[in-house]
């Protein structure tokens, strides 16, 4: 059994780099972060901890099929906790559906791992986990002083050629037009449409960029995930699935407004958000698709909020909160088989939702739109939302972002296109470019990103 030591920092902020400069050096780790400074976040995100990290693998698994059947197998021979992550794809094992698209980072449909040592941070203390059979106390107590006691992470180092869409303006706008006859057709209601932004012969130091990443985006659900010469670089503000006990609880975001120049336009662009009827009607569709997901496992589903607009620091986002108790004759791992892909990402009815975005994006997601997260030795869970995210194959150089929105009957495809610029704000700032002469768009487009 895993057992803690608990220890008091001595500066929190130079802790935190080094401890995710330390995790890096392994070639597989997970780091989340909740930035639980942020004030905004107060009654929706309160029950995180401030950073949770896990450094090397024991043990891990990386299953090509019946993935979820071996989460739990692994779960049950482990008993500890495990870190790891989900992709898109592996919607192709819950559902009858394939992915053909071109990938350019490749990481596995799934891949979990015991890791050496979990590391806890709660305001000025951390808890180092660690097996007694594997490590000792006077190791781990080395470990902390190293840790505590070193220098920052080094300026960041970026080569990067060009940074190029896979689609053009035009493209896109003529593809939300073809998804919108779908939709008037009564083959979905709401499709979850994306892009890619990418480049290759990349050179990259992703702990460097994550923290830029992370201090721009100061995001609740943050995560940087290295397998070997695969990183996640993640400020995702949206929670997929959390288990406490018998409680699930998932949080869906749909609608999206920049920030305001000043206090009271901002102001004011939040309360027009939290009016605005397209994404109430995106919301609540939605909503009632986590519903129905979550009824395939739990008893007594109900919306705890509907249409919450909470801020972070580059936007506003409604969020809604669904729960339900899971049923006594069901496994952990068959409440996120159930509720995956997130609909959130996918759109109603699901499935063909799916079938369409195979038929119409250029990219693979991956793990975009997947998800990442921890599992207790209790069986407890919580998992975020793979999206304003960088990926990178330091093997291939390639590094690569996708963005998206919701298209429904009343989406205007200019308007869609301005939606997915601001998402990409946080990554272009993260790597230090000019979305402006990068992507050869006007002033009037990148307004939304300039100002959100």
């Amino acid at each position: 059994m895993r057992k803690f030591v608990k220890y008091e920092i001595s500066n929190v902020l130079v802790f935190k780099e080094n401890l995710l400069h330390y995790a890096n050096s392994f070639h597989r780790c997970c780091v989340l972060i909740s930035n639980t400074g942020q004030e905004n976040f107060t009654g929706i995100y309160s029950d995180r901890n401030e950073m949770i990290i896990a450094v090397d693998s024991i043990d891990q698994i990386t299953p090509s099929e019946n993935s979820f059947a071996a989460l739990n197998r692994f779960h049950k021979e482990k008993t500890d906790w495990l870190f790891g992550f989900l992709t898109y794809d592996l919607k192709n094992e819950v559902e009858s559906l394939s992915s053909e698209n071109f990938d350019g980072i490749n990481f596995p449909r799934m891949n979990f791992f015991q890791p050496k040592y979990v590391f806890i941070l709660r305001n000025t203390k951390v808890e180092i986990g660690f097996l007694p059979n594997v490590s000792s106390k006077e190791e781990v107590a080395t470990l902390f002083y190293e840790i505590n006691s070193g220098g920052q992470i080094a300026n960041c180092k970026l080569q990067i050629k060009e940074i190029k869409c896979r689609i053009s303006k035009e493209e896109y706008i003529a593809t939300v037009n073809k998804v919108k006859e779908h939709i008037h057709r009564g083959d979905v209601y709401e499709m979850n449409y994306c892009m890619e932004f990418f480049s290759e012969e990349t050179i990259t130091s992703p702990d460097a960029i994550f923290l830029r990443l992370n201090q721009t985006s100061q995001a609740p659900f943050s995560a940087f995930y290295r397998m070997g010469d695969k990183y996640l670089l993640c400020a995702s503000p949206e929670r997929f699935l959390k288990k406490e006990g018998k409680k699930i609880i998932s949080q869906p975001i749909k609608g999206t407004s920049k920030r305001g120049a000043t206090g009271t336009e901002d102001l004011e662009i939040k309360k027009t958000l939290s009016q605005n009827e397209k994404e109430k009607s995106e919301n609540v569709m939605i909503v009632d698709l986590v519903r129905n997901d979550l009824s395939k496992t739990c008893d007594n589903v109900h919306v705890d909020e509907l249409f919450g607009v909470y801020t972070f620091s580059q936007w506003h986002q409604m969020i809604s909160t669904v729960s339900g108790e899971m049923r006594s004759d069901v496994q952990f791992v068959d409440v996120i088989k159930k509720s995956f892909p997130m609909g959130s990402m996918t759109g109603a009815p699901k499935v063909r939702a799916m079938e369409l975005i195979e038929q119409y994006e250029k990219t693979k997601r991956g793990l975009y739109s997947g998800s990442i997260g921890y599992i207790t030795p209790d069986a407890d869970f919580d998992f975020n939302v793979v999206i304003r995210s960088i990926l990178y194959n330091a093997a291939s150089r390639y590094i690569s972002f996708q963005v998206g929105s919701a298209i429904t009957a009343n989406s205007t495809a200019e308007n869609e296109y301005e939606e997915c610029l601001l998402k990409a704000k946080g990554m272009f700032e993260a790597l230090n470019i000019n979305a402006n002469d990068a992507l050869k768009i006007s002033n009037d487009e990148l307004n939304s990103l300039a100002h959100a």
